[in-house]
């Protein structure tokens, strides 16, 4: 069963990781972003990879930041200039 699981959680990463490059809107990009580090995550909990989940998470919250950050400026750039 824990295979079974694995392997799903594999194929997740791979259309999250496809849906994140294609989405056309930037904040729901980053949601799919969010998702694809959890599965991310969870995989390497499977792995018996614990230290690396937990930098995984710790790196993957400050990008997320960042990309919120970054498209709140451009939005109130856009703004201010159109």
């Amino acid at each position: 069963m824990p295979g079974i699981i694995h392997e799903l959680l594999l194929l997740l990463m791979i259309v999250l990781s496809v849906a994140v490059v294609e989405e056309k809107n930037l904040v729901n990009a980053v949601i799919e972003y969010i998702l694809l580090g959890l599965a991310f995550t969870i995989v390497l909990f499977q792995l018996n990879a614990p230290d690396v989940a937990l930098s995984a998470v710790v790196v993957g919250a400050v990008v997320v930041g960042l990309f919120l950050f970054a498209i709140g400026e451009v939005r109130k750039w856009d703004s201010g200039r159109g």
